[in-house]
């Protein structure tokens, strides 16, 4: 919660003043009641003391008075609400190194499994489309809004060759712009209920790369810039670990294993140019987490509500409980 004028909340220092002169009204009670001098006739008239019933009005009028000055702050509440449309181009890592078994089983069946809960986490009517790198690159899934058929073009995926994680990220703009073609090709996207132009539906691209490019015609930070250009934040995620180690086969076919880091400078790059975000998944916990956070970061608003009339509401309603609980047992109003 926040507050629209949070210098008002200065005002509450009324709170502990107005219980400060409660407790020293309680203390001179003993006194006025000394100046009744006939005890045995005030003990007749009064048979027996309210105790800590008493103190409950008190209380709850000191509720309603801190509650009242909260809401002079104008206080604010944050809430998720669902994006109506977006497009949310997948680009995955299927180089050889995504054999690597430092993230377990696999990094590829990770990334496969965390792919499967960003798709689940994206609201009903987004556009999901799925781009693969490796030595080569490809649209695997134009841009729809079936995600059944996104989950199985995922599972689809095999990791074999190089990286060229530049020539991806051309790969997942061009997606883009496609997608934007075939939006501008429908007469019902040009126009909303009262025929006025809408606004371009937003293209977010989730990078996934475990390892530095190795291929391609295209400088990974130039297709970045050419991202930033065209107004397309890059979420960048650094898969593995530097310690990671993949078997792979060489041109005369024999196995080796060399070691497989991701590139996290490049990535961070990418993210910062692109004024996406930059995550290391150094587990598949961690890479679960990043994608289930990225689902409610891309597929929601963050929007602010005043909820000073509830504040105001809530003072009222301890107000006439404070009057109501003195009238029914002290027969008087505070």
């Amino acid at each position: 919660m926040s507050f629209a004028w949070p210098l008002a909340l200065l005002s509450l220092w009324l709170v502990p003043i107005a219980v400060a002169l409660y407790v020293l009204a309680q203390y001179r009670r003993p006194k006025y009641a000394a100046r009744f001098t006939n005890l045995d006739l005030l003990a007749n008239v009064v048979d027996k003391t309210p105790g800590w019933r008493r103190h409950i009005p008190a209380v709850l009028g000191l509720l309603a008075l801190a509650t009242l000055l909260t809401s002079l702050a104008r206080p604010e509440l944050e809430h998720q609400v669902p994006k109506e449309e977006a497009t949310v181009v997948l680009v995955t890592d299927v180089s050889g190194s995504m054999t690597a078994t430092d993230i377990q089983p696999t990094r590829m069946a990770a990334a496969q499994e965390a792919a499967h809960t960003l798709v689940r986490e994206l609201p009903e009517g987004f556009r999901i489309s799925l781009v693969s790198f490796s030595a080569g690159v490809r649209t695997v899934v134009a841009p729809t809004t079936e995600k059944p058929l996104v989950d199985a073009a995922i599972d689809a995926l095999q990791p074999l060759g190089g990286t060229a994680m530049g020539d991806g990220i051309v790969e997942g703009i061009t997606a883009s712009q496609l997608n934007a073609e075939a939006v501008a090709a429908t007469p019902a996207a040009n126009s909303g209920a009262d025929g006025e132009e809408s606004e371009d539906s937003p293209v977010i691209m989730v990078l996934l790369s475990d390892g530095a490019n190795t291929l391609g015609q295209t400088d990974p930070l130039d297709a970045a810039q050419q991202a930033q250009e065209l107004g397309i934040p890059i979420f960048a995620i650094a898969l593995g670990t530097q310690d990671g180690v993949a078997v792979i086969t060489d041109n005369q076919g024999r196995q080796r294993a060399i070691n497989v880091p991701p590139d996290e400078e490049t990535l961070m790059e990418i993210a910062e140019m692109t004024d996406g975000k930059f995550f290391s998944a150094p587990s598949a916990d961690d890479l679960e987490s990043i994608y289930e956070d990225l689902g409610s970061k891309i597929g929601y608003n963050i929007e602010t509500t005043e909820i000073t009339v509830g504040f105001a509401a809530a003072a009222a309603i301890l107000v006439l409980a404070a009057g109501g609980l003195s009238l029914l047992w002290f027969n008087r109003f505070p």
